[in-house]
């Protein structure tokens, strides 16, 4: 789940798309209904849209667990991310929610969510 009008989230989904070959990944916007009933049935209404929620095996990993999680099976070298998990989640964390916080102003909003393209739209819940 992501924050669908953030432009810095809508990058992500695109370079997690592209590099997902083994089509592990599918993605809803936190407005979408279908993350809102995740997010209830998670007990995770207190998370905020500034969160990158991972649902993996019907448990959720949260910011930089998160992503952390989805780079480990990504083609290409990017499991080697995974070498941050030595850091403490909260020191991690921190930075992720320093760049969350700032997220619109550094990166852009759009007025309403994208629309998938008909190439990646089997990729998105809604």
């Amino acid at each position: 789940m992501f924050d669908g009008v953030c432009n810095l989230c809508n990058g992500a989904v695109n370079f997690i798309i592209k590099r997902d070959h083994k089509d592990l990944f599918v993605f809803t916007p936190m407005q979408s209904t279908t993350a809102q009933k995740l997010i209830s049935k998670h007990q995770l209404e207190d998370v905020g849209f500034d969160s990158f929620i991972l649902i993996k095996n019907d448990e959720y990993l949260l910011r930089s667990d998160a992503a952390l999680e989805v780079t480990k099976d990504l083609s290409g070298y990017w499991y080697l991310c995974r070498i941050f998990k030595i850091l403490p989640a909260g020191f991690r964390d921190y930075f992720y929610r320093i760049i969350a916080k700032n997220r619109y102003r550094l990166f852009g909003k759009k007025d309403s969510c994208m629309l998938p393209t008909p190439a990646v739209k089997n990729k998105f819940l809604d």
